[in-house]
Order: C-alpha cells, then structure tokens, then sequence
C-alpha cells in the first residue's frame, strides 16, 4: 500500500472518528465520510470494501483508546485487585458517558460478529483483563462468569444513565453510587477498594 493510500486510509477513518463525535453512530455513512474527506464517494471503496469493515476500522480506534485510559488508570498496577476493577469500571462508564457515539459502535453486535479487521482481537483483551483482575478479587468464583455479569452492568449503566432513565429512576446526578452498588454485588462490600 502507497504512503498516499495509507494516508488516505487514515484519514478516512480520521473522519470517521470525527463525525461519530460529534454527531452520532447513524451518521457513519460511507457518502458522509467520503464529503468530509473531500473524496469521491466510491473511493473509500478501495480501502473499505464494504461500510462494516469502515466501521470496524473505525470502532477499532474507539477500542484502542479505551485501552490506553484502561492502562493509565490502574497506573503503577500495585494497588488490590479490587481497586483496580474500581478503576478500569469507572472508566468504562467515563469513556461511555463522555463518547456516546464511538461506545454505541463499538458495542455493535455485526461490527464484533463480522471479524471484520479482527476487531475482537481489540476488544476481548480489555475483558481478558476485567477477568483476570475479578479472579483475583474474588478468588474461587468463577471469574470470567462474574467479569460478564459485572460487564453486563456496567453495560447497563452506562446505557441507561445515556438515556437518562437512571437519573430519573434513582434521583442522581453522577453514577458513582450505582458503580459502587454494582462492584459491591459482584465483588463483594468494598472488596479491595
């Protein structure tokens, strides 16, 4: 691949990147990303196939900078195991509030199912690590079965403090009491933290 096929590339997954910013997943359309880009609309084509392999590219820089942030807050590692669950949950629930667009795709059930640029190979080692960190917090529980349930509500979270349902449901204004009830249920009271 040329240096200006490359940058194209990167470019139009720059574009991608911007446009889910600033306003939504539905609108990542192939048209869309190929205007701002200042390219005709088939030439994204060339790089991407098809529009999931150009969401995939796109989700896939979402994925990466969860991990960065997932990286950087369990910061020198030494803390409890449970702490750093406290850490990596908050911010998931940060990247989610604060990237409403990229976590809405990301989470795109054709994008992870398609194995389009292998994205599972970006997401599943951020699980592998929740996993590993709850098995050492709660040792004996099976620990990938309890990094789901406390994924799935996390999850759930984040979606329904988007909607704005948990803030009408519960009266408050941050959820960091629900993440504290959240890593109560799965880790146990104040497990480490």
């Amino acid at each position: 691949m040329s240096e200006s096929d490359m940058s194209l590339r990167d470019r139009l997954v720059d574009v991608g990147v911007a446009l889910v910013a600033a306003e939504g997943a539905g609108a990542l359309t192939l048209r869309e990303i190929a205007r701002r880009a200042g390219v005709s609309h088939g030439a994204p084509r060339r790089h991407f196939p098809t529009h999931l392999e150009l969401l995939s590219a796109i989700a896939r820089r979402g994925f990466t900078e969860l991990a960065v942030r997932a990286g950087e807050a369990r910061g020198d590692k030494r803390a409890a195991p449970g702490a750093q669950v406290a850490a990596l949950a908050r911010v998931y629930l940060e990247f989610a509030r604060d990237n409403q667009g990229m976590y809405e795709l990301m989470f795109r059930h054709d994008l992870l199912e398609s194995g389009h640029l292998r994205l599972r190979e970006t997401s599943l080692p951020l699980f592998g690590l929740l996993a590993d960190l709850v098995g050492q917090a709660r040792p004996g529980a099976d620990a990938w079965i309890v990094a789901g349930a406390l994924w799935a509500n996390l999850h759930g979270i984040a979606q329904l403090w988007a909607w704005g349902s948990l803030r009408l449901a519960t009266g408050a204004d941050d959820f960091a009491p629900l993440l504290r009830a959240a890593l109560d249920a799965h880790l146990g009271p104040e497990a480490g933290r």
